[in-house]
């Protein structure tokens, strides 16, 4: 059976696992104050070119979006997204759980318009009874978006100064952002995130790592307690050095951007093989989501060998289905999926 169902169905590049195996014996001190965790967040730091940044390591993207965001909002704000934004749709109201309304925002193909963002924030503000309202206090946006888009980097600049026009944070869920650095036809750098947003996370749990996702704060009044928080939202590894080291081996040799490259470079592959073959993509993705539409039969007959996900019906025979490229695939299993389409 071929899986193609989602980027974090292995466990960790080797090389991970090597330096796990390596300091497993080792005795160093908890909750991510150790040298380790002090090593990878110099070189994330370095990378993002901000050295006044704050570097936060979580457990898994539910708890970095819960704590991310309810350290930014105060009681009576809420939270901008994409309608299909991934705090909006697949993380079990776990903003609303502590007290913060998910704002949901038309969207296309994943990704928030600036005019958009800017007729809603008008909108609110020129409505007489917005005391009575939850107050937009953060823009939240995926890259890549949960449909494999991208921002480019005059997007991101755009949003940036419409949020702090308004007084609002501007928060970049970076789950696959592995896969949306190394994108063709990007703009967008590290560089360029950490000089937008006031906050932002890179993932692990998805590109390379066994699980963890890094937090960079870029705005120093955001970081204010922010480890007791996560202690509050179960973001907290007692041994805080598994993530450290794991973080330090993806940023070390630029193998973070390696295992990725491996990824969008196979699901080019495949797109190409599609569109060759005849089938009509649901959406042009640069990276290593393909979203393809297949006959309901010809979808039946491919689960018999392959797994992947099922994203929408379009009609009463089509379907969208998902493929997801991990930093694991091998070109054989891309190889063979090709010759069973």
């Amino acid at each position: 059976m071929l899986h193609f169902d989602s980027d974090y169905m292995e466990g960790a590049h080797p090389r991970i696992i090597e330096r796990l195996a390596q300091t497993n014996l080792e005795q160093t001190i908890g909750y991510g104050f150790d040298e380790y965790c002090d090593a990878a967040k110099a070189k994330i730091k370095a990378a993002c070119n901000a050295p006044s940044a704050e570097v936060f390591f979580l457990i898994g993207g539910t708890q970095t979006n819960a704590t991310a965001i309810d350290a930014t909002l105060k009681p009576w704000e809420g939270v901008l997204s994409a309608q299909t934004g991934h705090i909006n749709t697949h993380e079990a109201g776990a903003i609303e759980s502590s007290g913060n309304k998910v704002i949901g925002l038309p969207q296309t193909q994943g990704k928030v318009a600036f005019d958009t963002v800017k007729s809603y924030l008008e909108g609110f503000y020129a409505d007489a009874t917005n005391n009575h309202m939850v107050a937009p206090g953060m823009l939240y946006v995926s890259h890549p978006t949960e449909y494999g888009t991208l921002y480019s980097a005059a997007e991101l600049e755009a949003l940036s100064g419409l949020c702090h026009e308004y007084g609002m944070a501007f928060y970049l869920d970076g789950a696959r952002l592995g896969y949306g650095l190394v994108a063709p036809g990007t703009d967008v750098g590290l560089e360029d995130i950490a000089r937008y947003c006031d906050l932002f996370y890179i993932g692990g749990t998805k590109v390379g790592a066994l699980f963890g996702e890094a937090l960079v704060v870029t705005n120093p009044r955001l970081a204010d307690h922010f480890f007791t928080l996560m202690k509050q939202h179960g973001a907290v590894l007692a041994k805080g050095r598994l993530l450290g080291v794991q973080f330090d081996t993806l940023f070390t040799d630029g193998l973070y951007l390696q295992v990725a490259e491996h990824a969008v470079g196979l699901a080019a592959k495949l797109k190409a093989a599609l569109v060759q073959a005849g089938y009509p993509l649901f959406i042009d993705s640069p990276t290593n989501q393909q979203f393809v539409v297949l006959e309901n039969a010809k979808m039946e007959e491919l689960s018999r060998s392959a797994t992947f996900e099922t994203w929408e019906v379009l009609d009463s025979t089509h379907t969208v289905v998902r493929f997801v490229i991990s930093w694991a695939t091998r070109a054989e299993d891309v190889d063979a999926l090709i010759a069973l389409l």
